[in-house]
């Protein structure tokens, strides 16, 4: 893949057997990216990309200043989010084994006392995975039945950059484990996409009519994800 510099500006140039030039601007960092014909040389996609540059740098200000959580410190009455839905934290300190029970709109941190905070994290970081790990075969034998593709395995891992990732060959997906906090609907938006990675590798023609077909309203789930508060620690890449 070659690179453009305009001034702080690199750009991700990618010559591909399509008739149009595409410009997009990526979230959370604001990663730049052209998607070009192969009969256009850099000089005429240089020029294509100056043109554009004032609508380039309004995209990355509204990246860099997207809402961000504050960091965490997981003490009495801090927010906490769990399936798009805001919780208030409470700390209840116990000699017995860690744990937590949501109470309405309270999430229950029982911990033994003196707990660090890298260990309050950790405790509810599993919480968030174990919570994922409930809801996703149910959901993904759904989508395997309307895709008529096969996962083989799926596994959850904090992402800096991604909201998911698919590996074709092994049929396996991974999934970010921040979408324990937002809404049901953007978590199976992120396994339809990465399930459809399975059919078509790129983000291509093909793959937009697959997402259409069967997630309709696929580009206002991804707008929204996007627009929702990201963690407070750098996504950059």
């Amino acid at each position: 893949m070659e690179q453009l510099r305009l001034g702080d500006i690199i750009i991700d140039v990618e010559k591909k057997d399509i008739k149009n030039i595409h410009l997009s601007v990526h979230p959370p960092a604001g990663r730049v990216r052209i998607a070009a014909p192969l009969r256009l040389d850099l000089d005429t996609i240089r020029v294509y990309a100056l043109s554009k540059l004032s609508w380039i740098k309004k995209q990355q200000e509204k990246f860099r200043n997207q809402d961000r959580e504050a960091p965490r410190e997981f003490l009495n009455r801090e927010s906490h989010y769990y399936n798009g839905k805001r919780y208030l934290l409470r700390i209840v300190e116990i000699e017995a084994p860690p744990k937590i029970e949501l109470q309405h709109s309270t999430i229950i941190l029982y911990i033994r006392p003196g707990t660090s905070l890298d260990k309050r994290q950790r405790i509810i970081d599993e919480w968030y995975r174990a919570q994922l790990k409930r809801v996703l075969p149910e959901l993904i034998t759904k989508w395997e039945k309307k895709l008529k593709v096969k996962v083989n395995e799926f596994g959850i891992k904090k992402m800096r950059t991604k909201w998911g990732t698919c590996n074709r060959v092994a049929g396996r997906i991974w999934l970010n484990l921040e979408l324990a906090k937002k809404p049901p609907e953007y978590l199976e938006y992120v396994v339809v996409h990465e399930m459809v990675h399975l059919l078509e590798r790129k983000h291509n023609g093909i793959f937009t009519a697959y997402m259409d077909k069967f997630l309709p309203k696929w580009r206002f789930y991804k707008d929204e994800l996007n627009r929702l508060p990201v963690k407070h620690e750098n996504w950059n890449h």
